[in-house]
């Protein structure tokens, strides 16, 4: 299938747009076949464009333009009743009908504000106006449509004061990611994904038990230490929904996710922010209890993975490739070495070798293991729209519960001092 999107970006003339291609299985296309399209189109010699009058997209309808039918359709009920089919809609319903749980969805005037509508509040029964910002809009009305506290202001607004609701979150424009929120309490997305995996008991579509759970090579390693709890296996990936789909569809496992705030399970095979958030309140009407206690319940069972991520954008091609290059060196001569607490344990470029077909692929980023179950990951991201990004991540594990309330950047402070130094950073980027 070609899907033809500007993504989660605005679109149009002077926005982004792409083509994206899905395999048989509805995910995102594999390497080996994007490389061939890849390759394929350096053949193309000629194209031809046909001219014809926009096609009303508002209304439900079939048009025909010369030989091609064009249907437009509303997929609303239908992915509502694929969901009611996971999770406990009665319990949910119960929540907000008899215990006056409040919500507030932010939808970022893009995709999912119709599927949010009409799913909370009226199949759920949630009050009118628990979506807000539910209208998609081209521009998204001004909104950068990315689930995240830089730029969900009006949403951790709403949750930080003093009457917030029990329980926010959001979806971006194009209704893979979500941010799940309790009152003045962010929930960090490798936070999230562990915490969905741990509950599986606790919503009807997943209670038999897990295949598997995977993450992306960067994301916490939270999930570890519920997959091993849980006696299954947990698979690292590189960053790219594409790479869980062959562990789907060998049923590998059930569900997976990545900390650029994408969860999802083999239910599709893409992530899909309006089903994490089910899940979260099919978690929070069976417990009985509010998110930020969810969370800490999970902590002092499991330990707490602190966690950060800083990009550094806009870098020169040249200069980021050079300094991924100097740490590719680098990490033959790491182990071993001391900084301060941190004792290099291991240290690779990490290198992927699917279980399934055996494809491999290279270059996924620089790994840095220390002893006391901290880590760095170093990787270069192609999303950025003007040279390179560098993502640095940063990741410490506490198990003591008397400190599992501590500031993140104050926990992460000196090992974010010990990546610029490995990266050579401030040298190299003058950032």
């Amino acid at each position: 299938m070609l899907i033809l999107s500007a993504s989660h970006n605005q679109g149009g003339k002077d926005g982004d747009f792409g083509i994206k291609y899905n395999g048989e299985n509805g995910g995102p296309a594999v390497e080996k076949i994007t490389n061939a399209i890849f390759e394929k189109t350096k053949e193309i010699e000629e194209y031809s464009i046909y001219q014809c009058d926009d096609v009303d997209l508002s209304v439900v309808n079939e048009v025909k333009i010369d030989k091609t039918i064009i249907s437009v359709i509303d997929p609303v009920i239908d992915y509502a009743e694929m969901l009611e089919k996971f999770f406990d809609f009665d319990l949910i319903r119960e929540l907000f009908k008899t215990k006056k749980f409040h919500m507030c969805f932010d939808a970022m005037n893009a995709v999912t504000g119709p599927y949010a509508k009409y799913i909370f509040e009226k199949v759920l029964g949630a009050p009118i106006g628990t979506v807000i910002n539910y209208k998609p809009l081209e521009d998204f009305g001004g909104i950068h449509p990315d689930p995240c506290p830089a730029y969900c202001k009006k949403l951790v607004e709403i949750m930080n004061s003093p009457n917030a609701p029990d329980f926010g979150a959001a979806s971006d424009g194009d209704g893979d990611r979500n941010m799940i929120l309790g009152r003045n309490f962010f929930v960090s997305p490798s936070d999230s994904l562990a915490i969905i995996a741990a509950n599986f008991w606790m919503v009807p579509g997943y209670d038999r038990g897990l295949l598997g759970i995977a993450r992306s090579m960067p994301t916490s390693q939270a999930l570890d230490k519920v997959a091993k709890s849980l006696g299954i296996t947990v698979y690292e990936v590189p960053t790219g929904w594409k790479f869980f789909g062959n562990l789907m569809d060998s049923k590998k496992i059930t569900i997976c996710g990545e900390e650029s705030f994408g969860t999802g399970s083999n239910h599709i095979r893409e992530k899909d922010g309006l089903w994490a958030v089910l899940y979260w309140l099919n978690i929070i009407a069976a417990k009985n209890t509010y998110v930020e206690d969810i969370v800490t319940f999970h902590w002092r069972k499991f330990g707490r993975n602190y966690y950060c991520r800083h990009d550094y954008e806009a870098i020169p091609t040249d200069i980021a490739n050079e300094l991924m290059n100097n740490l590719r060196e680098k990490v033959k001569t790491l182990v071993g070495k001391e900084f301060g607490e941190y004792k290099v344990k291991s240290a690779d470029d990490f290198e992927y070798v699917d279980p399934i077909d055996k494809s491999v692929s290279k270059n996924q980023g620089i790994r840095i293991a220390f002893e006391n179950e901290s880590r760095i990951v170093y990787r270069l991201s192609g999303t950025g729209t003007e040279g390179a990004t560098l993502r640095v991540y940063i990741e410490k594990y506490e198990q003591d519960p008397e400190k599992h309330r501590l500031k993140t950047n104050d926990v992460l402070d000196e090992l974010a001092k010990i990546s610029v130094e490995i990266g050579e950073i401030k040298e190299r980027t003058k950032m």
